[in-house]
């Protein structure tokens, strides 16, 4: 977090770093730090062992939970574990961390039940746009994967003058997702690519970014889960059938991309 904390980002770019499966920290020029769907624990595994799934991590978490104390914002798209970890979130506020927090609705009743009072929470829905210092967080439609969750998210994140990243969640394909993202010409697409539990599979997020036209497309939601695992390459050789190979980019874990 020191690392990040210190990294000088310039006027009109955006920096982020992968944290593995969907998380990620994105930093502004103004030094605004957003940590999006922190999973920095192993708490998905003992959840997949009650259904008969390896969800042991395959890598150690590349930062402590309390070192996102450093981050002005914490944003989830989101409530399912891997997006919304209470083993993240509580020794993060043991160690000082209050938020304030952006979430859709389930997410922002779950951290109510762990205590966090409104005044800390952001309530969003698809077009509710957020503001924190020179970043604008516009959440953005998400087909949920079942019954158990309906407020699904993606973001759009963006400064003035300067970039937009989209962050699609995990969602379903629809052609509404493209339609909707379409009008603010993201310039870096960051997709899902897993395609179990009704997430994009590599071909349909080829097809969203053939739709929304995005200069970067990277994958991510991979790398991380054995039993829910997929290859980030095919994103590639499906960008190849619509032409657009030239624009995959592959993230290392906590290696900064400035755009």
């Amino acid at each position: 977090m020191k690392a990040i904390e210190n990294y000088d980002v310039s006027p009109g770019h955006l920096a982020v770093w992968w944290l593995g499966q969907a998380s990620f920290i994105v930093k502004s020029p103004q030094g605004i730090i957003a940590a999006i769907d922190p999973y920095l624990s192993n708490s998905c595994k003992a959840g997949g062992e009650g259904i008969g799934f390896n969800f042991d991590r395959i890598t150690a978490p590349p930062l402590a939970p309390e070192e996102l104390a450093g981050a002005d914002v914490i944003v989830f798209t989101h409530s399912h574990q891997d997006h919304f970890d209470p083993d993240t979130i509580v020794p993060y506020r043991r160690a000082g961390g209050t938020g304030p927090y952006i979430a859709p609705g389930e997410t922002a009743d779950k951290l109510r039940e762990m205590g966090v009072g409104d005044d800390d929470i952001t309530l969003v829905w698809p077009n509710k746009t957020h503001t924190v210092g020179d970043l604008n967080f516009r959440a953005t439609f998400a087909i949920p994967f079942g019954g158990d969750e309906l407020t699904h998210v993606g973001y759009l994140i963006s400064i003035t003058n300067g970039p937009v990243f989209y962050f699609t969640g995990d969602t379903d394909y629809h052609e509404i997702l493209g339609n909707s993202i379409s009008p603010y010409k993201p310039d870096v697409m960051l997709t899902v690519i897993n395609g179990a539990f009704r997430n994009l599979s590599a071909g349909q997020a080829a097809k969203l970014a053939k739709q929304i036209d995005p200069n970067v497309v990277i994958p991510c939601h991979y790398g991380l889960f054995p039993d829910n695992n997929a290859s980030p390459q095919s994103l590639k050789m499906n960008l190849f059938m619509y032409d657009m190979q030239d624009r995959y980019k592959e993230l290392e874990v906590m290696v900064p991309y400035t755009y």
